[in-house]
């Protein structure tokens, strides 16, 4: 992996000493507060989340836990990794990625949002055919 730190020096490090990698909204005001910008303050949903996707529940190879929505796509097991939309939207993280290298365990917990769209009613035909 390859990321540019605030002074514009590309840094470089190994996937597997990655735990993961936040994408956030703003790094210069927390960077300038020594606040720590990709910091979660909830790890994990208190409330069934509104948005679509899979609830998951992962399990790092440090101990840590963290839950998150992902999208309900072959990334899940094709892809290098997870991408997650953290539980606290309000926090400067946005997404998180996950290589697999830190995965110990996952567990889906709920797929959220695909129940209407498996069991739509038929409408009534308003002008049915007359014989």
């Amino acid at each position: 992996m390859e990321i540019l730190d605030p002074g514009g020096k590309v840094l470089r490090f190994a996937w597997e000493s990655v735990k993961w990698v936040c994408y956030v909204r703003d790094l210069p005001g927390a960077v300038a507060n020594d606040q720590n910008p990709e910091r979660l303050l909830h790890k994990r949903f208190t409330v069934r989340p509104r948005a679509a996707g899979l609830w998951l529940r992962i399990t790092l190879i440090d101990g840590d836990e963290l839950e998150g929505l992902a999208a309900n796509d072959r990334s899940l097991i094709d892809g290098a990794g997870l991408l997650l939309t953290p539980p606290d939207q309000r926090s400067n993280t946005q997404r998180i990625y996950v290589p697999r290298s830190a995965i110990q365990s996952l567990e889906v917990v709920s797929l959220i949002g695909a129940g209407k769209h498996g069991r739509r009613q038929p409408q009534p035909e308003l002008f049915p055919a007359e014989d």
